[in-house]
């Protein structure tokens, strides 16, 4: 017997370890299943309508006719009379402000998680805002650095100009290509048909001027 029970002993220690998971008991009165979302709009819509002046009226009419009724009607009738101290109406009035108050908090927290929720969207957008802004900055200053390289129409005519002078210092002239609009407006270029006996004019490579050479007649 002895060893039976030792061997008993031996069975329920290595069945029940610490490594392995404890197995869930069913409880034995169920629990009441309840959706939260749906009891968080019950509760705002109760608080919001406590917050209204239709309450505050509706509230008002209540006790003053729950009031007149105990106080002015036959004895028979009444249901909370007077020398009770209206027990009954004082029992209402407390049984609805300890269930308006939980009701009030939790539309209250309701409203801080929506909040929090906002000012959270709101950070994250203002942080891509701030993002965007500052890539928008660097992208401009990179522009603005790479336009200071680059030749201004300006700048092209000034040196232009530049050269035409030193060309006339030197003695050089240089004639006037037609625009480009001038060109556009002229159509097709025609070819300059030489008069006999008219000058061709040449132009040396040396110097890079235009010399009038005597065609040959005939």
């Amino acid at each position: 017997m002895p060893e039976a029970r030792e061997n008993r002993r031996g069975q329920r220690r290595e069945a029940v370890s610490l490594d392995t998971p404890r197995e869930s008991r069913r409880p034995w009165l169920a629990r009441p299943q309840f959706d939260p979302d749906a009891f968080g709009r019950a509760s705002e819509g109760f608080a919001r309508f406590m917050g209204t002046g239709r309450f505050l009226v509706y509230m008002t009419v209540f006790v003053a006719v729950w009031l007149a009724w105990n106080t002015f009607a036959p004895k028979s009738v009444q249901f909370d009379p007077r020398a009770l101290n209206y027990t009954l109406l004082t029992l209402i009035l407390s049984l609805q402000a300890s269930y308006a108050a939980p009701l009030i908090l939790l539309a209250q927290n309701r409203q801080d998680d929506r909040d929090r929720v906002l000012n959270e969207q709101d950070r994250s957008r203002d942080e891509r805002a701030l993002a965007d802004t500052e890539y928008l900055t660097r992208e401009v200053a990179a522009l603005r650095i790479a336009l200071r390289d680059v030749a201004t129409r300006d700048f092209v005519r000034s040196e232009l100009r530049s050269i035409l002078e030193e060309l006339a210092e030197e003695g050089v002239t240089v004639s006037a290509s037609p625009s480009r609009d001038a060109k556009r407006k002229g159509g097709k270029k025609r070819k300059r048909v030489t008069e006999p006996g008219a000058p061709t004019r040449v132009a040396e490579p040396d110097s890079g001027s235009e010399r009038e050479v005597p065609t040959p007649d005939g």
